[in-house]
């Protein structure tokens, strides 16, 4: 994993607002690092940090969470930040545990939370390479899944 990581930026609709405010309030702190997000996301984010790349995909229900997904198969992601609502049932549930299940296999950081989301970035691996055990280099971390 490279020094400059390469994150994933989702979030179900009501929990928008609140990865806006956390990339706002980081935005210094993720300047080195390149994103993905799923489709209004993404515009929303570009729009409020112009300093940050940010490569918008498709909306979630329309296919954003699969890109994402392919992206983590493909070992073309170090971070998953998903903030999820969990007190409110989304019809597209299936996508959220496909990226759950993705991001555990390839062992890819995952966080759902903006506490969680803040032990990433202040993490001392955050800013530096690292070499993960276990997966994390677009391999699956779990041996039965190797092949």
């Amino acid at each position: 994993m490279e020094a400059s990581k390469r994150i994933a930026l989702v979030a179900h609709d009501s929990m928008k607002e609140e990865l806006l405010a956390w990339v706002r309030h980081n935005a210094g702190t993720l300047e080195a690092h390149r994103f993905w997000s799923t489709g209004t996301t993404g515009s929303r984010i570009k729009e409020a940090c112009p300093e940050l790349e940010v490569t918008a995909l498709k909306s979630g229900p329309l296919g954003g969470d699969q890109q994402v997904g392919a992206m983590i198969a493909d070992g073309g992601l170090d971070i998953l930040l998903f903030f999820t609502d969990a007190l409110s049932p989304h019809p597209h549930d299936a996508d959220v545990q496909a990226l759950t299940r993705l991001s555990t296999l390839y062992n890819v950081a995952l966080a759902t939370n903006r506490t969680t989301a803040d032990f990433l970035i202040t993490s001392p691996f955050f800013g530096k390479s690292f070499q993960p055990t276990g997966g994390g280099d677009g391999t699956p971390a779990h041996p039965d899944a190797r092949g």
